[in-house]
C-alpha cells in the first residue's frame, strides 16, 4: 500500500474535474452508440425513454459513484474496500476488481473502434491530397488496418495517462473538450441545411409514444445511459477521489450529465438527419424500419454522402471522423486512470510503468478480440453494456444506502448537516435506484 504520506495528484479546479469527467462521459457511446441506438429504436421514442433513464437511474447512479471516490480519496478498489466496512470489506474488494475488469473489457474495444476513427479521418485526408490507393486502404476493413490502428490510439492515451491527472487529465481534457463541441456544432448546423434534413429531425424530435413501453427500447436506453456516463467502471469513482472533500457533488454531476446528455442530443442532430440526407441522395438506409449495417452505418452510409459533396464533402469526413476521434481519446483515458491508479496506489507501481504496463494488457486483449473478431467483439459489448455496468451501478446503491457505515451514509449526513434535500435524495437512492433496476431486468429477462 501507498505511504500515507504521499501526497496524491489532483484536478486543480472544478472546470478540470468537470471537462475531464465529462470527456470520460462524452465518447463513441454519444457520438455513435446513441445515434445508432436511436435510429433503431424509434427515434424520438428512444429519446424520451433515455431523457427519462438518465434522470431516474444514471444520474444517481454517477452521484454513487463519484460520491465513494471523493469521500475514500482512493482508487476504486480502495474506495470499495473502506465503503463497505470491515465486515465486508472482501466483498468491496471484489467488486473494485470486477470493475477494474470492466474497465479493460471497454478499453479492449473501444481501441479498435477508435482506431477505425482514426483510419477514416487520415482517409479524407489523403483523398483530399490525391493519394487514392492510401484512402481507400485506409477506409477499408480490414485485420491488417486493425492490428496498425489500434496500438495508435492505445499509445495516444498512454502519452497523456503517463503525464499525471493534472498535468495529462485535466490539461489534456481542457484542451480537446472545447475543440469538439465547437467541431459537432459546426457539423450539425452543416448538416441540417441539406436536402431531407427535416425528414430526420421530425423523426429525431417527435415520439411515438406507443413504443415506449417496449422492452428492448427500455434495455437498450438503460444500457446506453450507462455506457454513455462511464458509470460501472470505476473511471468517474477515480476521477471523483481527485476532487478534494467538501466540493458539491451534485452540482458536479448534474453539469457533467447535463454536458454528457448534451452533446449525445447534438450528435442524434447530426447523425440521424444526415441519414436522410443520404436517403434522399439515393442511398438505401434502412430496411425493414432498421438500419443498413447498424453499428457500421458511419463507415458505410456517411462516407458516401460525404463522397458525393466532392472536396467539401472530404473536409466534412476529416471533420467528423476526427471529431469522432477525439470523442474516443478522451473516454479511454479515463478507463485507463482505473487499473494504473490501483498499480500506483495499491501495488506502488511509479505511473509511468503501471501507464504501459496496463496499456501492453489492453493491447493483448484488442489482439485478441481483433483475432476472434466476429466470435467475441460483439459479445464483450453486450456483457460490459447491459451486464456489468448496470450490475456494478446497483452494487454502487447498495454501498451507498445499505452498507457503508452500517446504514445509509447520505441520510447520516443528511441529518447532521439538517439537510432535507440530501436525506429525500438518499432515501430515493436507497430504495428506489435499486428497485428500479431490478424491475429493468425482470422485464427483460421474462
Amino acid at each position: 500500500m501507498s505511504s500515507p504520506t504521499t501526497t496524491r495528484d489532483s484536478f486543480h479546479s472544478r472546470l478540470g474535474f468537470i471537462l475531464a469527467a465529462a470527456g470520460s462521459a462524452i465518447g463513441l457511446g454519444n457520438i455513435w452508440g446513441f445515434p445508432t441506438q436511436a435510429a433503431n429504436n424509434g427515434g424520438g421514442a428512444f429519446l424520451f425513454v433515455y431523457l427519462i433513464v438518465t434522470i431516474l437511474l444514471a444520474v444517481p447512479a454517477l452521484y454513487a459513484e463519484v460520491y465513494i471516490g471523493n469521500q475514500a480519496q482512493k482508487n476504486p478498489v480502495s474506495a470499495l474496500m473502506q465503503a463497505c466496512g470491515h465486515r465486508f470489506k472482501k466483498t468491496g474488494r471484489n467488486a473494485g476488481i470486477i470493475g477494474l475488469v470492466g474497465a479493460m473489457m471497454m478499453l479492449s474495444f473501444y481501441t479498435i473502434v477508435a482506431g477505425w476513427m482514426l483510419a477514416h479521418a487520415l482517409s479524407a485526408l489523403f483523398e483530399l491530397f490525391g493519394i487514392i490507393d492510401i484512402a481507400n486502404w485506409l477506409s477499408t476493413s480490414s485485420t491488417l488496418r486493425n492490428i496498425i490502428f489500434t496500438p495508435i490510439f492505445i499509445v495516444l492515451g498512454a502519452f497523456i495517462i503517463h503525464q499525471g491527472v493534472h498535468a495529462g487529465i485535466e490539461r489534456w481534457s481542457g484542451r480537446l473538450m472545447p475543440v469538439l463541441l465547437l467541431m459537432l456544432i459546426g457539423l450539425v448546423i452543416y448538416i441540417l441545411q441539406q436536402d431531407g434534413a427535416q425528414e430526420g429531425v421530425a423523426l429525431y424530435l417527435i415520439p411515438d409514444f406507443n413504443q415506449v413501453l417496449e422492452p428492448k427500447l427500455i434495455i437498450s436506453a438503460m444500457g446506453q445511459a450507462f455506457f454513455s456516463l462511464s458509470i460501472g467502471v470505476g473511471g468517474m469513482m477515480v476521477y471523483g477521489s481527485y476532487m478534494k472533500k467538501g466540493q458539491d457533488i451534485g452540482k458536479l454531476v448534474l453539469s457533467i450529465a447535463a454536458l454528457d446528455t448534451f452533446i449525445a442530443f447534438l450528435a442524434g442532430l447530426l447523425i440521424i438527419p444526415a441519414l436522410f440526407v443520404a436517403q434522399h441522395a439515393g442511398q438505401e438506409v434502412f430496411s425493414e424500419g432498421n438500419l443498413i449495417g447498424e453499428g457500421q452505418l458511419i463507415f458505410q452510409i456517411l462516407p458516401s454522402l460525404f463522397a458525393s459533396m466532392g472536396s467539401v464533402g472530404l473536409i466534412v469526413s476529416f471533420s467528423f471522423f476526427t471529431l469522432l476521434s477525439i470523442a474516443a481519446l478522451t473516454s479511454t483515458i479515463s478507463s485507463t486512470e482505473v487499473p494504473v491508479s490501483y498499480l500506483v496506489e495499491d501495488r506502488n507501481i511509479n505511473r509511468k510503468h503501471a501507464t504501459w504496463l496496463v496499456s501492453a494488457m489492453v493491447l493483448i486483449a484488442s489482439m485478441i478480440l481483433i483475432a476472434f473478431f466476429d466470435l467475441l467483439f460483439g459479445l464483450v459489448i453486450q456483457l460490459l453494456t447491459t451486464i456489468l455496468q448496470p450490475l456494478m451501478s446497483l452494487f454502487y446503491f447498495i454501498v451507498v444506502g445499505w452498507v457503508w457505515q452500517r446504514g445509509n451514509q447520505l441520510t447520516d449526513i443528511a441529518q447532521l448537516q439538517q439537510d432535507r434535500k440530501l436525506k429525500a435524495f438518499g432515501f430515493y437512492l436507497r430504495y428506489f435506484c435499486p428497485i428500479l433496476l431490478i424491475i429493468v431486468f425482470i422485464n427483460v429477462a421474462f
